[in-house]
C-alpha cells in the first residue's frame, strides 16, 4: 500500500500517532530529502531503508517505486515538511498508482496553508489555494490575475526572496486589500503579519527573510459569510 504521510511543518511535536505508526512499519520511506527525513526519523527512534523522490527525479524514481508497489510492499512518502502532494512531490505517483489500481491511503497532519489561513483572521469558509507563483512579475501578475474577481480567500506559498516583489505585484494586481504574511509557523519564532497590503509589503522592505512564507489575501469585496438557511 502507498501511505501518504503528512509530516510537521515546523515542531516534531505535531506528528501524529498514526504517522509514527506507518512509518515504524512500512518497508520503505519515499523522502524528498533522505538527510532531513534521517534527522526525522532518528529523532523518532525509526529506522528504515529511503528512495529519494523529488522534482528533479520524479521521473527516474517512479519505476522503482511503483514495482515495490506491485510487489505488496507497503511504502511511506513524506516531504520535508507537510503533506505530500501540496506544492511538493507526490502527484505523479499517486496518479501513477491510482491508475494501476493500487491501494493508496493518507495520513493526515500539518499543512502551512491551513495553518496560515485560520491564523489570518480573513474568511475562512471558502478559499483558493494557489500554491507558489511564477517567479517573474509578468507572469507572476498573470498568475494572480486569474483571482482577481473572486470573492474566495486566496492563499500562496513564497520564497524570502522574492516576497517583497509578491506584495508589490499583489499591490498592483488585488489594490489595497487585507492580508496576512506566515511565517516559522509552529516553531518558536511563529509570525503572522496582518494588515494592508501596503502595509505589509512596508514591513517586509526593510526586513530580511527567512525561510518559507505563506501569504493569505482577501477576496474581492471580502464578503462575509453567510449561513445558509434552514429548509422546513
Amino acid at each position: 500500500m502507498l501511505h501518504l504521510v503528512s509530516t510537521p511543518i515546523g515542531n516534531l511535536g505535531d506528528i501524529s500517532l498514526r504517522a509514527l505508526k506507518v512509518l515504524g512499519a512500512v518497508d520503505m520511506v519515499v523522502s524528498e530529502d533522505t538527510r532531513k527525513t534521517g534527522i526525522m526519523l532518528k529523532h523518532f527512534e525509526i529506522k528504515k531503508p529511503q528512495i529519494a523522490f523529488h522534482e528533479y527525479n520524479e521521473t527516474q524514481a517512479l519505476p522503482r517505486i511503483m514495482d515495490l508497489l506491485r510487489e505488496g510492499k507497503d511504502v511511506a512518502v513524506v516531504t520535508n515538511a507537510g503533506t505530500p502532494a501540496i506544492s511538493d512531490p507526490g502527484f505523479l505517483l499517486v496518479r501513477a498508482a491510482a491508475g494501476e489500481g493500487l491501494a493508496i491511503t493518507a495520513i493526515p497532519g500539518a499543512t502551512a496553508v491551513i495553518t496560515a489561513l485560520v491564523l489570518s483572521g480573513l474568511p475562512v469558509h471558502s478559499f483558493t489555494y494557489r500554491g507558489f507563483p511564477p517567479r517573474k512579475s509578468g507572469a507572476r501578475r498573470r498568475f494572480m490575475a486569474v483571482d482577481q474577481n473572486s470573492p474566495h480567500t486566496l492563499v500562496f506559498y513564497e520564497s524570502p526572496y522574492r516576497l517583497k516583489a509578491f506584495l508589490e505585484d499583489a499591490l498592483a494586481v488585488y489594490g489595497d486589500r487585507q492580508a496576512a504574511v506566515a511565517n516559522d509557523l509552529t516553531k518558536m519564532f511563529e509570525s503572522v503579519e496582518r494588515g494592508p497590503i501596503s502595509e505589509l509589503l512596508k514591513i517586509y522592505s526593510s526586513k530580511d527573510g527567512r525561510g518559507e512564507y505563506t501569504i493569505v489575501i482577501a477576496g474581492a469585496g471580502d464578503a462575509p459569510h453567510v449561513e445558509k438557511e434552514n429548509e422546513d
